[in-house]
């Protein structure tokens, strides 16, 4: 490793003293074999915009100097944040979209060479399965899929319900028309070719109106089923404090309550099951067993199962074969859901794209695609379109022999042609998914040496009240009261002051005591066993190092966006980003900051080459604790568990760090350096 000598690097903030870490400096003795035009080379399209001069600038695209890295307020309240942090994009969406890439994100390895695409940070092909990153695949698949179809259905309700009597009459009008004169295809096609284009015309034929305020069945106006309207993007209309958290806690509760459905199946759970007359009073034993539904949706963070019989099991010879095939297939279907919500993600990017992408090129290509089916649909009547069906149909029913020979042909003479035939290598090429989007808005931030903050924790829960907005730009409803209008968006206050009365006067239930000392027992023996960690540790035990200091046990020191303070081989101390040196570096020193890092790691190292294997060059999220002991010790301690980093440089050499404050900042600050390409496992 090269010798490193100590130069300070500064970091200002109007509302902080001044911050100083080490930065590293390659003697001439020993120079390390960095490419002098490395920051220069721009390999995808994500690190062109990034380094782009732009139009509309936000803070973190002002230029700072080249000798400081700025705080923008990582520890400061998000009212003291400056805004926009990114030009043509709120602060509330961009901490929304930095939000679901540290969910989505678990471990990356860098390419070799630009991917087809021109944009990085896609999902490999051999993605691992685990089942939290299939628990994030679903709840992405519902905040995108499932709530934009929803919102499409909820448009569709208000337009055949005749609420909106002049708009529907306007639609009908042009469908009969056009049906009578039998040019209906091109007229829709046309319409659709519209919409894509023009963007205010999305608005101006589709109002918006909160998702959660419409009933699906009449189209007429509800009261969303959380009580109140305090979201108007998310399906119950629960209140947020910050934009988008509403839907991913629904998203979340939406793999709860069906892994909730798979346990009381599993179970056994129905009425035939209950002894006669349980429905009236149930015995007091009945009452203090645990349910296994409630198990599941109560301790759902710690992602709890319950335990039953299984009766012959020895003789049962379909119980491994089974689990063996679900299990092989678990990898599939999480790509195929990854697969749906990219490009999901993807058509939405091109029809409303986000600075600092291009606007107007996307949705041309989108319309140019439809310019020929529209020529088509004009010359063709309907006996022709009906006759050409058939004969698609026919082929594709009985041609197998042919098509399997082509297949075979172009796997031949052509190996990835169906990558290059992906719509994302095509029609959408260029176009990204958010978490592509979200690492160009990161690598904007790195490139003028002002990393963006993290999100906001969102704390206590948000008040049981309308968003300030609620209820605003809704006089295209046509035909509702104000006074109904006002009773479907507020609260009921009968319904709030009976949850009251009920929460002031809880049941006695002895069940609960019983398990508080079954809970308050396994708290002694976790912090007995975690406090033989030092013991084991300065014994050597690697596995008791990583795993000291990783119950947190008060608020988080302040931390970022150059210093993050870790553990390393049970050792406490800080890692450090310096994005000012010769080559930017991560090292790691301990609490005493005059004595030379401990190791540092360049980030170019952090990159693959043609002439080295991709494998060698990866960063992976790794937990604190294993998840069975994370399951115990979040039940009992109630305590937020610190977890860490694993990183592999050029030389294959792997190094862990532990117990980090603000860890997805640090993954996210890695990920953004430098020139380096990154696919998703």
């Amino acid at each position: 490793m090269a010798a490193y000598s100590e130069t300070p690097v500064v970091i200002t903030h109007p509302n902080q003293p001044t911050v100083q870490a080490p930065a590293l400096h390659a003697s001439s003795t020993d120079e390390p074999e960095i490419i002098e035009a490395h920051e220069e080379e721009q390999p995808t399209e994500s690190h062109v915009l990034a380094h782009t001069d732009h139009d509309e600038k936000g803070v973190a695209q002002l230029d700072h100097g080249h000798t400081e890295v700025r705080d923008l307020g990582w520890n400061e309240h998000p009212t003291d944040v400056p805004t926009p942090l990114v030009g043509g994009l709120p602060n509330e969406e961009l901490w929304t979209l930095i939000r679901r890439f540290n969910k989505q994100m678990y471990h990356v390895k860098a390419l070799p060479e630009p991917p087809l695409a021109g944009l990085d940070l896609n999902i490999a092909d051999e993605e691992e399965f685990s089942p939290d990153k299939l628990r994030a695949n679903i709840e992405r698949l519902y905040m995108t899929v499932i709530v934009g179809l929803t919102g499409f259905w909820k448009h569709i309700a208000r337009l055949r319900s005749w609420r909106e009597r002049n708009r529907t009459i306007a639609f009908a009008a042009v469908y009969f028309t056009a049906w009578a004169v039998d040019f209906l295809v091109p007229t829709i096609i046309a319409f659709m070719m519209v919409l894509v284009v023009y963007a205010p015309s999305r608005d101006y034929c589709f109002p918006p109106a909160p998702i959660a305020l419409i009933d699906s069945k009449t189209g007429g106006v509800k009261k969303p089923t959380a009580g109140v309207l305090g979201s108007d993007n998310s399906l119950t209309g629960a209140p947020e404090k910050h934009q988008g958290e509403a839907v991913e806690q629904e998203a979340s509760n939406f793999v709860n309550s069906f892994t909730s459905i798979a346990i009381s199946s599993a179970a056994g759970k129905h009425p035939q099951g209950d002894p006669h007359g349980q429905e009236a009073g149930a015995s007091s034993l009945e009452n203090t067993s645990p349910d296994p539904t409630n198990i599941a949706l109560r301790a759902a963070d710690a992602k709890s199962k319950t335990e039953g019989e299984e009766p012959n099991a020895v003789h049962d010879k379909t119980k491994e074969p089974m689990s063996a095939a679900m299990w092989s297939k678990t990898r599939p279907v999480m790509h195929v859901i990854a697969d749906v919500a990219d490009g999901w993600e993807r058509f939405g990017n091109a029809l409303s794209p986000t600075a600092p992408f291009p606007k107007e090129k996307p949705r041309m290509k989108l319309a140019a695609c439809l310019a020929p089916v529209l020529l088509i649909s004009v010359f063709t009547s309907s006996y022709m379109f009906i006759k050409m069906n058939g004969l698609f149909i026919g082929f594709g029913f009985f041609g197998d022999p042919l098509i399997w020979r082509a297949a075979s042909y172009l796997n031949h003479k052509f190996p990835h042609w169906q990558k290059l035939l992906e719509i994302r290598n095509t029609l959408l090429k260029g176009v990204p998914t958010n978490a592509q989007l979200t690492i160009t808005l990161l690598r904007i931030g790195e490139a003028n040496k002002a990393p963006l903050p993290p999100p906001p924790y969102s704390g206590p829960p948000p008040p049981e009240a309308a968003h300030e907005t609620a209820g605003q730009n809704l006089e295209h409803l046509e035909g509702v009261p104000d006074g109904e209008l006002a009773d479907a968006i507020h609260p009921d206050d009968t319904a709030i002051t009976t949850a009251t009365d009920t929460a002031a006067k809880p049941k006695k239930q002895h069940g609960r005591r019983i398990l508080a000392a079954f809970k308050s027992a396994t708290k002694g023996g976790v912090e007995t066993i975690l406090g033989t960690d030092r013991l084991k540790a300065a014994a050597g035990a690697e596995h008791a190092k990583n795993r000291l200091g990783v119950l947190k046990s008060g608020p988080d020191a302040p931390a970022g966006p150059i210093q993050f303070p870790c553990r390393y081989k049970g050792k406490k101390g800080h890692a450090f980003i310096t994005a000012t040196a010769t080559s930017p570096a991560l090292s790691w020193t301990t609490e005493r900051e005059d004595i030379e890092p401990v190791f540092s790691i360049a980030i170019a190292d952090i990159q693959a080459s043609s002439s080295q294997w991709v494998e060698l060059y990866e960063m992976k999220k790794v937990g604190g604790l294993g998840w069975k002991t994370k399951l115990v010790v979040g039940w009992a301690t109630s305590r937020e568990i610190a977890d860490g980093l694993l990183i592999v440089d050029k030389d294959g050499r792997h190094t862990q760090i532990t117990a980090i404050a603000l860890r997805e900042e640090l993954f996210n600050r890695l990920v953004a350096m430098g020139a380096q390409m990154w696919e998703a496992w």
